[in-house]
């Protein structure tokens, strides 16, 4: 199963269209991240005072957490229009200059996925961000000349789930970095509750908690469920998402009470049960269930890292004891031992 076939995975899906209404529009309607959004309000009013533009901003963190809905809380806020592109999608120079030649004086530009900008393109970035100006080679050779076009003073705003990736001469051009955290269940509860009363859809509050216990800190994710429980109860129940009927509609999804699915659940099975609980490496647990090594330690690992269930050692990956309860198996008294029988 690839990450964007995962229900409980952060990266955005077609299907999460409808969650697009559902954003917040002000820093007040936010829940959650609350020293993110009380640092950006310091910087909007501020900015406000002086009446420039907010300097560039940078938001890092896992997937599903909220980085394009605050950029476009930021350009509500300021009161400006917002472009949006994607790093992947910035293929030439010339597609990046004629974005910036239409920029006007306070505009945001959003960047998602801005460390898979090209080498090329961050080069002509960088004027652009210090000292808003554009420069243009018009021929090539000897003969070539640079053209130095004055841009109109505005925002970048880049997101990225690979802060490491970034170039640092770029990362350094950001003047506000934050990076956005998991989010606690009381947090989730909050945010499923708004997109409930938004949908016109009636929920309990303990079906609210279920939810937001299983939406593995994410409200990408959170949201996601909501509308496939509401779904559930329109059609196997008279429409009121109850306890029961999330926990009926969860368990079709293979969803269990700490939001692992069965990719999840495989990885730790597989560690315990062929690898004798580990220390093993990333590319030796790829190859037992076909997957990259890479997604496996960008994608899956951070929340089961997060739970307490792996454990990373200078030898490799390791499952703790948690995860063997979790499944239902004994903890050796002596870890160690399963691995020497292996050996």
């Amino acid at each position: 199963m690839s990450e964007d076939e995962r229900f409980v995975s952060g990266r955005p899906k077609r299907s999460d269209r409808e969650s697009i209404a559902l954003r917040p529009q002000r820093l007040r309607d936010m829940v959650g991240q609350d020293l993110v959004r009380e640092n950006l309000s310091i910087i909007i009013d501020a900015a406000a005072a002086r009446g420039e533009s907010i300097d560039h901003v940078l938001f890092y963190g896992p997937p599903g957490l909220g980085k394009t809905s605050l950029a476009y809380v930021i350009a509500n806020e300021v009161n400006t229009n917002i472009r949006v592109t994607a790093g992947p999608a910035i293929e030439r120079a010339g597609d990046l200059a004629a974005i910036l030649t239409h920029l006007k004086k306070g505009d945001i530009l959003f960047i998602d996925e801005v460390h898979r900008l090209g080498k090329a393109i961050e080069e002509i970035l960088y004027p652009a961000m210090e000292d808003f100006v554009l420069d243009i080679v018009i021929g090539k050779g000897p003969a070539a000349k640079t053209l130095r076009l004055n841009l109109p003073r505005f925002t970048v705003i880049g997101a990225t789930t690979r802060l490491a990736l970034l170039a640092s001469p770029l990362r350094d051009r950001f003047g506000a970095r934050f990076r956005l955290d998991f989010y606690d269940p009381a947090a989730i509860e909050q945010i499923v509750l708004r997109a409930a009363r938004l949908l016109d859809v009636e929920i309990v509050g303990e079906a609210a908690v279920e939810i937001a216990r299983r939406a593995r800190g994410t409200p990408r994710v959170g949201l996601r469920l909501l509308r496939r429980v509401r779904d559930y109860a329109e059609a196997r129940a008279d429409g009121v998402i109850t306890l029961k009927v999330t926990q009926d509609a969860l368990a079709l999804l293979e969803i269990d009470h700490l939001g692992l699915d069965d990719v999840d659940r495989r990885i730790l099975s597989t560690i315990i049960e062929k690898f004798g609980g580990g220390p093993v490496g990333l590319d030796t647990i790829g190859a037992a269930i076909s997957e990259e090594s890479a997604t496996i330690m960008d994608v899956y690992e951070p929340y089961l890292i997060q739970l307490g269930f792996i454990d990373r050692t200078p030898r490799g990956r390791a499952c703790t004891e948690h995860a063997y309860h979790h499944l239902g198996i004994d903890f050796p008294e002596d870890p160690s031992a399963g691995q020497q029988r292996l050996l």
